[in-house]
């Protein structure tokens, strides 16, 4: 397939730069397999039945935007992933004379300081900090910025509302440098209702990196590399899980995150199996699905990997409807916008 396959066009005013408030108040389409229907969030239990479980994203976002100096040199820095060995997997900017060896002194991080050990030439390196531990974690709560989104526009960088905004109500495993933004829109008396229904909630893990922010280069899609997240699916999340499905429950992802975490994890009958470790799986039309039932999430930008997600999961010709649908019927759009429940193809 080619990229264009994945185009739209989306005017202006339809990217939403603050989120709806309640959360749950966020609009909701529903593409079912009998069409779309249009809700809000809040109708989602509704949307469940008694037995579903519904999988969330507990990572946490840090601050993962530094600023570095490096001689007159001002570098940026976006952390990507912690690494087994403590080292950190960076984006860098500017950073010609940044090379392996040499030290960074990090703005605002009270004498924190990043060694450069290796470069790659897409432009992000490994960096070994002098902090670890709580003293690396309350440098960077100093020192360090949410990596929000380049099309949520900040004049003068995030806000404070945007530090409680950008943080879905599951937050608890730090790691993340973007939001699961489908989790955004969860309420705790959202979550009470769901549970009432006799709808479960079962928590994975995976730490959205920096990668979800570039662009995919080059027609062709089967030559696009994924970035590599970090994630682990423990052993009573998936005993839950095949139990949930083994008495007719639906698996329903929260997110994408979810969603690739679920099927990294899963084996070719379906099964989910305990996992920890780094996925890059790329999911496009053609995949055939294993571990989930529904998707809810957000709407995904143009030629972007998550609306190659979304086509394979419930159909390139629905979601192009869905999308021509919401555009006219002026919903939100991105991370800080309205919500979409998918049916399979």
């Amino acid at each position: 397939m080619k990229l264009s396959d994945f185009d739209y066009d989306l005017p202006e005013e339809r990217i939403a730069t603050h989120p709806a408030r309640p959360r749950d108040a966020a609009r909701l389409l529903h593409v079912a397999r009998d069409g779309l229907h249009d809700r809000i969030v809040r109708d989602l239990p509704d949307l469940l039945a008694q037995g579903d479980v519904l999988v969330v994203n507990d990572t946490k976002v840090i601050p993962a935007q530094l600023e570095g100096r490096r001689g007159n040199a001002t570098i940026g820095i976006t952390l990507d992933r912690e690494m087994p060995d403590g080292t950190w997997h960076a984006l860098l900017r500017n950073a010609r004379r940044a090379r392996p060896g040499e030290t960074i002194e990090i703005e605002g991080g009270d004498g924190m300081t990043a060694e450069v050990v290796s470069r790659a030439p897409d432009g992000s390196a490994q960096l070994r900090f002098n902090r670890t531990g709580d003293a690396f974690r309350q440098a960077l709560g100093t020192a360090g910025h949410l990596a929000l989104p380049p099309y949520i526009a900040r004049d003068h960088g995030p806000t404070a509302e945007d530090s409680s905004d950008y943080q879905t109500m599951f937050a608890r495993d730090e790691g993340a440098v973007a939001a699961p933004t489908a989790g955004l829109h969860f309420t705790p008396d959202l979550i009470a209702r769901i549970e009432a229904r006799g709808i479960s909630l079962v928590r994975v893990t995976l730490h959205v990196g920096a990668g979800t922010f570039l662009p995919v280069r080059g027609e062709n899609v089967e030559d696009h590399k994924m970035h590599a997240e970090r994630g682990a699916v423990s052993a009573q999340a998936a005993a839950a899980l095949n139990a949930a499905r083994a008495s007719g429950g639906r698996i329903v992802a929260v997110g994408t995150t979810s969603l690739r975490l679920l099927e990294t994890a899963a084996d070719a009958a379906g099964m989910i199996h305990p996992w920890s470790g780094e996925t890059d799986i790329f999911i496009r039309p053609g995949y055939r699905f294993r571990a989930i039932d529904l998707l809810f999430t957000n709407f995904h930008l143009p030629r972007s990997t998550l609306l190659m997600l979304v086509a394979a999961f419930a159909g390139l010709d629905r979601i192009r409807a869905a999308y021509d649908h919401a555009i006219a019927k002026e919903y939100r759009f991105y991370s800080y916008g309205d919500a979409t429940l998918l049916e399979p193809a």
